[in-house]
């Protein structure tokens, strides 16, 4: 049994679902993602970035969680998917309300991202972020996570909104050990 280090991080549940897409919509997508830095809404027009359908799938998913970051009120403010895949963990959907970006969450829902893969005996988190998001991969380049030289192509599709330029992902990753 894993126990989180810190108390406002538990694991999500199908009923925080439709919380969890409002925050990921707004994080990502919409006037409302351009509150905060992390927003797409200059490269990918729209203001879905996933629903609740998609993110259900998510959580079904054989060994995959959603972890959720709530505050005083026991509103969701903050998330993250995390997928095991052997020995590495795939990091997606890290998501902070767009106004409380920059007061640390993002950093405590990446040590308790560690923390997790750790318990699996996993060594490697990675995930794929847009290449054109610089400012983002300097922010996950400060916490230890690096270019591996991978793109992955980033697909238009009818849920996630309409590129307004050509986008690819980057793979990102990082070594991770005991403390």
């Amino acid at each position: 049994m894993f126990t989180f280090s810190n108390k406002r991080i538990t694991i999500a549940t199908v009923a925080d679902a439709a919380s969890i897409v409002a925050l990921l919509n707004s994080a990502y997508r919409g006037e409302s993602s351009k509150q905060g830095w992390t927003t797409e809404a200059h490269l990918i027009a729209g203001n879905v970035r996933t629903d609740e359908n998609d993110l259900q799938n998510i959580m079904a998913q054989p060994n995959s969680v959603v972890l959720k970051y709530v505050n005083e009120q026991e509103e969701i403010i903050g998330c993250v998917n995390l997928q095991q895949h052997d020995n590495k963990v795939y990091l997606g959907m890290l998501s902070v309300s767009p106004n409380l970006q920059g007061a640390g969450i993002g950093k405590q829902l990446l040590k308790i991202a560690e923390e997790y893969a750790m318990h699996l005996q996993c060594t490697v988190i990675y995930m794929t972020v847009i290449s054109a998001r610089t400012e983002l991969i300097d922010w996950y380049n400060r916490y230890g996570y690096n270019d591996t030289g991978k793109r992955k192509p980033f697909i238009e599709d009818d849920l996630t909104g309409r590129h307004l330029q050509p986008l690819e992902f980057m793979v990102l990753e990082k070594i991770i050990t005991a403390a």
